[in-house]
Parts: C-alpha cells; sequence; structure tokens
C-alpha cells in the first residue's frame, strides 16, 4: 500500500463511523459495535486475499489511552454541578464502587473455583471484566432523559477511575494488609489534591494564553500529567475527570477572589470551542481503536465453546450483581438503568497493562470481545425500549428526593 492507498483507507474509516453515528442515533444501536464489525470485516477481507499487515495491535494500548482521556474529558465538560444533584452524584459514585466490588469479587470467585486460579490472579483478571466502559457508555445515552444521562456520565467516569484504582491496587499488593490500604488512602488523596491544583493552573492557563493555538496545548498537558501518573501507577484520569467539570462549573465557585481571577472576556467561547474539539477528537480515536481491537480479535478464540460458556456464565453474574444492587441498595427502576453497564476501551486498556505472570489463558481477547460485544447489544436492547421524553416519574428514578436519597445511599 502506498502513502494514497493509506489516506484513502482512513478517510474511509472516517466516513464510515459517521455513517455509524448517524445510525446509532436513530436506532440507538452503539456505534461500537458496528466498528467492531467492520474490523472483523476487515480482517476476514486482508486474510482471505493474504495482504501483510503491520502489527497494528501494538497501537491499541495508545489509542485506547488517548480515547479514554478525550472521552472522559468530553463528558466531564456536561456536568453541570447544582445542589439538587447532590443525591444524584452520591448515588451514581456509590453504584459505581459497590457494583465495581461485588462484580469483581463475584467474577474472580467464578474464576477461582471454577479454573483453579489463585485468588489474587483471579481478581487481577477479574477487574478489566467488572468496569463500565464510559467510552461505550457515554456516547449511546444521549435519547435518554437528563437525570439518567447524568447519572450514567457519572456511574461510568467514577467506574472508569474506580477500575483504575483498584486495578493497580492489586497488581502492586499480593497481600491485602494494614499497609496496603494506608498506601491507597495515601494515593487517592494525593490525587485528589494533585487535580484540584491542576485544575486550577490549568484554567489560569487558558485564559492567559495569546497565541491561536491552545486548546491542543491544554491536551497535550492534560495526556503528559495522565501518562506520568500511570507511571507511577497513580489515578491520573481523576486530573482528566476534575478539570472537565472545573471547567464547565467556573462560574459556580464560590469564592469571588477565585473567579476574577479566572474568569476571563471569552470564558465562555472558549469552553464551547474546547468542548466541540475534545467531542470531534473523541469521535476520531474511537473510530481507529474499535475498528482496531475488531480487527485484532479472531472469530476461531469466540466461538470456542469453553469461551462462550464461561462468558455467559460471567454475564449472568454481571447481570445479577447490578440487578441487585441498584433495586435493593438504591431502590432505583431497573429500566433501562440495568442493561447500560457496557465493557469497552477500559476493559481493553486493563486487559493489556496485566503483567504476563497474572494472566490466565482462559482469560484471552476471545472472552474479552464476547464481554464486550454482548454488553453493548444488551445495552442497545435495553434502550430501544427507554422513552426521550421527560417524565417527573423517570427524574424521579434516578435523583429522588434528598431525604429519600440519604436514606438510600446510607
Amino acid at each position: 500500500m502506498d502513502a494514497y492507498d493509506v489516506l484513502i483507507f482512513l478517510s474511509g474509516l472516517v466516513i464510515f463511523s459517521y455513517l455509524f453515528d448517524l445510525f446509532a442515533r436513530r436506532t440507538r444501536m452503539p456505534s461500537v459495535l458496528l466498528l467492531l464489525g467492520l474490523g472483523i470485516s476487515l480482517r476476514g477481507l486482508v486474510d482471505y486475499w493474504g495482504v501483510a499487515v503491520p502489527e497494528v495491535e501494538l497501537l491499541l494500548p495508545t489509542l485506547g489511552n488517548i480515547g479514554l482521556i478525550l472521552i472522559v474529558f468530553e463528558g466531564a465538560l456536561e456536568l453541570e454541578y447544582e445542589q439538587s444533584k447532590r443525591t444524584m452524584v452520591r448515588k451514581a459514585f456509590v453504584s459505581a464502587l459497590f457494583i465495581l466490588l461485588l462484580t469483581t469479587t463475584a467474577i474472580a470467585a467464578v474464576l477461582h473455583y471454577l479454573l483453579g486460579a489463585g485468588w489474587h490472579m483471579s481478581l487481577a483478571n477479574a477487574v478489566p471484566l467488572s468496569v463500565i466502559s464510559s467510552a461505550v457508555a457515554i456516547p449511546s445515552v444521549g435519547g435518554l432523559v437528563k437525570a439518567q444521562k447524568e447519572f450514567v456520565i457519572y456511574e461510568s467516569s467514577f467506574s472508569d477511575i474506580l477500575g483504575i484504582i483498584l486495578f493497580n491496587f492489586i497488581e502492586s499488593n499480593s497481600s491485602f494488609g494494614g499497609a496496603a490500604f494506608t498506601g491507597l488512602g495515601i494515593e487517592v488523596v494525593g490525587v485528589l489534591v494533585l487535580s484540584a491544583i491542576f485544575s486550577i493552573a490549568l484554567l489560569w492557563l487558558l485564559g492567559r494564553i495569546k497565541h491561536h493555538v491552545k486548546f491542543f496545548l491544554i491536551l497535550a498537558i492534560l495526556v503528559l500529567v495522565y501518562a506520568v501518573g500511570k507511571q507511577f501507577h497513580l489515578s491520573s484520569l481523576v486530573v482528566v475527570l476534575a478539570f472537565g467539570i472545573f471547567l464547565a462549573n467556573a462560574r459556580s465557585v464560590p469564592w469571588s477572589w477565585l473567579r476574577e481571577r479566572l474568569i476571563y472576556p471569552d470564558f465562555e467561547k472558549d469552553i464551547s470551542q474546547f468542548h466541540s474539539l475534545s467531542r470531534e477528537s473523541a469521535f476520531l480515536i474511537r473510530t481507529f481503536f474499535f475498528v482496531l481491537f475488531g480487527f485484532t480479535v479472531l472469530i476461531a478464540e469466540v466461538a470456542h465453546v469453553n469461551v462462550l460458556l464461561l462468558g455467559a456464565l460471567l454475564l449472568a453474574v454481571t447481570y445479577l450483581m447490578r440487578a441487585v444492587f441498584l433495586s435493593w441498595a438504591l431502590r432505583m427502576d431497573l429500566k433501562p438503568l440495568l442493561y447500560v453497564t457496557p465493557r469497552g476501551l477500559i476493559s481493553i486498556l486493563l486487559y493489556f497493562s496485566l503483567p504476563q505472570e497474572l494472566r490466565m489463558s482462559s482469560v484471552g481477547l476471545g472472552l474479552l470481545f464476547v464481554m464486550v460485544l454482548t454488553t453493548c447489544v444488551v445495552m442497545a436492547l435495553g434502550l430501544l425500549g427507554a422513552t426521550t421524553e421527560k417524565s417527573e416519574g423517570v427524574a424521579a428514578a434516578t435523583a429522588s428526593e434528598p431525604q429519600q436519597g440519604a436514606e438510600a445511599a446510607e
């Protein structure tokens, strides 16, 4: 392939992805499914024609991390905090935390007792299969009512961050004693303080850059902070989420002296342009990532009976844990939130981050693909039954009255 063939191919992928996105908005089928199908089809054509292709799977971790940053940042820019949303945010955090812990424990138990793996290895392999993917969930819930949409954005973003924290914690500690949890607490506090400092510093910098190129500079700094944090096994995705939320709510900062120093005349215009840039960049990276992931998956691995049976069991555990917690602990209506628990980009990234000594032969790309594909299909079918009309009853399902919400979260 020469340079022009590559340009034609890449342009075609973007055009197809745009058409998939239009189709997804009309049918509520996640565009991820279509991108995965396109990747699988391309793999079939390449194998049929015998075309030599370089090891494109080496690009997946890089594309995935950039996509994760952009998607979480894009979702955070839409989260305007109000006092009335406090209960909903608390519910989303509680849901993300406890469903992640319950699902990880349940899946690890299946891997431990069914496959005979050790508990440490089982837990490490269970986390990637237990995290809700904001990269899939956030773009898929645009048709839901505002309260449900915001709940999903918060829950999936929290799930990404908590999943990374849990994964790093399990990977770094072979035993879970007092020293391990003390280190975890110090890390969380440190990341929160770092997030606050960087959010203020980046907004201050954004208002003082006079060069015509400034948004990509800010994004480059965000990526740099995220990558450096990951090198030290820190959950630096919190910085990305915090900066996005800080930008969306900068005018609501309670300290007037800080607002006066941070808010500048073109602030609203810049935020709108920044949001548009991050949205389109996320669309581009997501396109290439999921097509490449579909391209790397071998159908023979997916169609293996053991993979399908194990996948079915893990999916049953996943939805059981979510249904029990949402209905019993949070007292929330299961439709359509029960179905919005897709696996995707974050699951793939965590899987590739597993050290070789912690990998299980039974938990490979085939099983991961089954989990990603099935949870996306279930979400698509579940969202088909969701109404887009705003109603008081549906809003109450995700954000009940403060007193009732406080009692449910306790």
